[in-house]
Order: C-alpha cells, then structure tokens, then sequence
C-alpha cells in the first residue's frame, strides 16, 4: 500500500527539479503534462499535472492498493458508513487503467483508492471523475499526450 498525491502545477520542469529533490528520485513516467514519481521510501506514488493557473484545483489524494479485491473491501468499508461514493471499474485516468473508488471527505478534498490494471498511452476519457468532477473543468485535462515514456 502507497499513499497517492495529485497536484497541480503550471510550470511541470520545475516542480519535477523540486519533487526530484525532496524525494531523491526521478518521474517513472514523464509527458508533456503528466509526471509519476513512485518512491519506496517514503511509500509514495506522486503525480504532477499541468493546469492554467485558474484551474489549479482538482488536486486529489489517494490510496495505492495491489488487487481489485481491495478496492472492493474499500468500497464495501465506505458504502457501509454511509459515505458517498463514484466508483471507476476498469477506466483510462492519467494514463492508466484503473479501477478506483472515490470519497470526498467533510472540507471537500477528493480522496480515491486504486489499482492500477496496465499503463497506457491515453490521458483520460471525459466520463472517469478525473475529468467530470467539479473542480477540473478545464477541458486539456483529458488531451492526449504529445510525448511518452513508460513506467
């Protein structure tokens, strides 16, 4: 289990020299408007992604977990307490095929917990909640990348 941030940055080279830095390692995965930086110590999956400064919300904070079976005891846990929830089966987010459920908690911040199926090549498609929630209206989330390098 690795915790996940997703924040937003306008300048992608910089924030990849500061995050290179903090962590002592280098993105996994580099596009023109995507890093993933994945650390054993700490346990940490970080993603950064490009945003016009008036977009700059739609950071998010999540929960890495190997197998789909754990998304569901995830989801079981939070539809148990009575939380809302949008579950993703098998959906294209930032560059990967993912099946994810998320939660906002009391002030608002947008949590998911998820699986990674298999990298891909596309950003997002405009039905996952990476690009239908509120906060990221700006429509270059979902454009494709015009550079790739794999995990």
């Amino acid at each position: 289990m690795k915790t996940h941030l997703n924040f937003s940055t306008t300048d992608l080279a910089k924030s990849i020299t500061f995050y290179s830095t903090l962590l002592d390692a280098r993105p996994k995965k580099l596009l023109s408007d995507y890093a993933l930086f994945i650390t054993d110590e700490p346990p940490l999956e970080l993603t950064l992604t490009v945003k016009t400064a008036s977009h700059l919300t739609g950071d998010h904070y999540g929960i890495f977990v190997e197998t789909t079976e754990e998304v569901d005891r995830a989801i079981a846990r939070i539809q148990n307490a009575g939380l809302v929830a949008s579950i993703e089966r098998e959906q294209t987010c930032c560059y990967a095929n993912q099946t994810k459920v998320w939660v906002t908690d009391p002030m608002g911040r947008r949590w998911e917990i998820y699986t990674v199926h298999e990298d891909i090549d596309e950003r997002d498609t405009f039905t996952t909640s990476c690009c239908t929630d509120a906060s990221s209206t700006d429509p270059a989330c979902c454009s494709a990348p015009t550079a790739s390098v794999s995990r």
